[in-house]
């Protein structure tokens, strides 16, 4: 069983910068590979980065390439996402998710296992 929990959001204006964490739990959490999504109000759940188990492979959606870096630390079982020059768009609930084994990085079918989400405001 593998637990996962976000932290780091929260409140910040236009252009400002935020860094989540997603602290992973549970048995051999080293191998997994990651991704982080978000939901708007209203909105279906989006891709937003993922990460392979070496964290030699990212992957990134459209909307945050240039903005957003996904990154991890095995050895303290975290994996970041380091929010840059973030918009009124950015704003939403963002999750972080394991992905199940042949599973698409880009689709939230391919995950089996996701955190409680944090919350990400950011003020026009």
């Amino acid at each position: 069983q593998v637990q996962l929990v976000e932290s780091g959001g929260g409140l910040v204006q236009a252009g400002g910068s935020l860094r989540l964490s997603c602290a992973i739990s549970g048995r051999t959490s080293s191998i997994y590979n990651m991704g982080w999504f978000r939901q708007a109000p209203g909105k279906e759940r989006e891709f937003v980065a993922g990460i392979s188990w070496s964290g030699g492979s990212t992957y990134y959606a459209d909307s945050v390439k240039g903005r957003f870096t996904i990154s991890r630390d095995n050895a303290k079982n975290l994996v970041s996402l380091q929010m840059n020059s973030l918009k009124p768009e950015d704003t939403a609930v963002y999750y972080c998710a394991k992905r199940k084994t042949g599973g698409s990085y880009y689709y939230h079918t391919g995950y089996d296992t996701w955190g409680q989400g944090t919350q990400v405001t950011v003020s026009s």
